[in-house]
């Protein structure tokens, strides 16, 4: 697929940026949702309807919710009918396999699933324009009578395919009207950099720890390989996920846009809760006020806010993927999230160096729930981290990856950026910028290894 290489995007985006700063203003967005119907429709081009059908039922069922004001029903009618779309189209080709195995592995039924793959962005774009729909059928913005605007709103293509998720409330304002400046045009590019050094230089080299583990198997790796291996992804799926949601965030501003924050060193985390304070923060937003909220939050009593936690949470894991090992992620959390609140949170504010170590610990198990789809060796892999098996086939990988895990322990920590922000010598910054670009776009003419973790969400 195209999209799993940034050979396309570094391709794609001098031509867009020329168009888009050509253009007059009057036509910028109508620019901006070419250029990015065209990125989609060129990693995608089968479900390019699809697109089209979501932006085209949101817009009118948002004018219906706005037209019908006095007339309840219709109102709500047009309300459900955008918001069953959506989630039926997300429904339809993430979920429809999963329901069809598991029912016949539950009634002993033969029946044959469907040739599908899941659209790209899908899981992105349907909770941004429900979000949208959401948002005004309970007043809180207008419903918008250009089409060319929501269009370019749905499909923005810095973020459509993996991210941060941009709610309609954030940039409906800029929607309309932007400037764009020099040096706003000079930040994004820097912002931009810095993702793709944390996406190229990062995640891809410490991510090839992981991909050699899953290859000797994880029934012939020791323990120390196995939490080697698992540290590796842990590494791999931040500076992947969060390197994306930098790059995204800098063309944005390049563009005109202030996208808001996905990443906040959720590793320093001294608490499971704070570290979904700092982890895919729009994904975490996204659900508390669309989903947790609306159930009631924790304004009905303790029973009914671990309720909500509990269907949050299991809506969280399901949103990731088509498995049951999602579901249990997501659940995982909710145990640990429900343990917090009923008081280990204060215990953990107290003890600082065991709040982090805990955490750490927790999300290593998590991440191999997250990482391993096949059951049967979700559970090899966990005997294998914790029957304390020797070997010293670890040393060798531990040997060949050091540095790179050194580089990233620290990268994942505010100290580099604080010693990094006390510069005052431009140039030197300046220079530091583009030895990472230049470092990046030589890995990626000469590497193989440069995937996309989130493109499959």
């Amino acid at each position: 697929m195209v999209f799993s290489s940034l050979l396309f995007l570094f391709r794609f985006l001098p031509v867009a940026f020329i168009i888009y700063y050509a253009v007059p203003w009057k036509l910028k967005n109508l620019s901006l949702l070419l250029l990015s119907l065209f990125f989609y429709s060129w990693g995608e081009p089968r479900y390019f309807p699809v697109m089209l059908a979501t932006i085209l039922v949101n817009y009118l069922a948002a004018l219906g919710i706005e037209k019908f004001a006095e007339r309840k029903g219709l109102r709500r009618a047009c309300f459900l009918i955008a918001v069953f779309f959506s989630l039926g189209m997300l429904i339809f080709f993430k979920y429809t396999n999963f329901f069809i195995e598991n029912l016949n592995g539950l009634l002993n039924l033969s029946i044959g699933t469907l040739e599908l793959t899941l659209p790209l962005g899908i899981s992105f774009y349907t909770f941004q324009t429900m979000s949208y729909t959401i948002d005004v059928y309970r007043g809180k913005v207008k419903a918008e009578h250009n089409i060319i605007d929501l269009g370019a709103f749905v499909v923005l293509f810095p973020q459509l395919i993996a991210g941060p998720i941009v709610l309609y409330t954030d940039i409906n304002k800029e929607l309309k009207s932007r400037k764009i400046r020099l040096a706003q045009i000079e930040e994004g590019v820097k912002i931009f950099i810095l993702g793709l050094g944390k996406k190229v230089l990062i995640a891809n080299n410490i991510g090839a720890l992981w991909t050699e583990v899953e290859t000797l198997g994880f029934a012939n790796v020791s323990t120390p390989l196995a939490w080697l291996g698992i540290l590796a992804f842990a590494l791999q799926i931040f500076f992947d996920f969060s390197g994306y949601s930098t790059m995204a965030i800098g063309l944005g501003k390049m563009l005109g846009f202030e996208f808001p924050e996905n990443f906040n060193y959720p590793y320093i985390a001294r608490s499971i809760t704070d570290f979904w304070r700092r982890w895919h923060m729009t994904l975490s937003s996204w659900f508390r006020e669309y989903v947790y909220i609306p159930l009631g939050g924790n304004r009905k009593g303790k029973a009914r806010m671990y309720f909500n936690l509990f269907v949050v949470w299991a809506c969280t894991g399901f949103w990731h993927g088509a498995n049951w090992n999602f579901i249990f992620w997501g659940l995982f959390f909710f145990v640990f999230l429900a343990i917090e609140k009923a008081g280990f949170s204060n215990f953990l504010d107290k003890h600082r160096i065991f709040s982090h170590v805990y955490v750490l610990f927790l999300l290593l198990i998590s991440w191999s729930l997250f990482a391993i789809t096949d059951l049967g060796q979700l559970g090899t892999f966990f005997t294998k981290m914790f029957s304390f098996s020797g070997g010293t086939d670890w040393l060798y990988y531990l040997r060949n990856y050091a540095v790179t895990i050194v580089i990233a322990c620290f990268l994942s920590t505010p100290l580099i950026a604080k010693v990094f922000s006390k510069v005052d010598v431009n140039w030197i910054k300046n220079a530091i910028y583009l030895l990472i670009f230049l470092l990046s776009v030589a890995y990626l003419v000469d590497a193989t290894y440069n995937p996309f973790l989130y493109f499959r969400f």
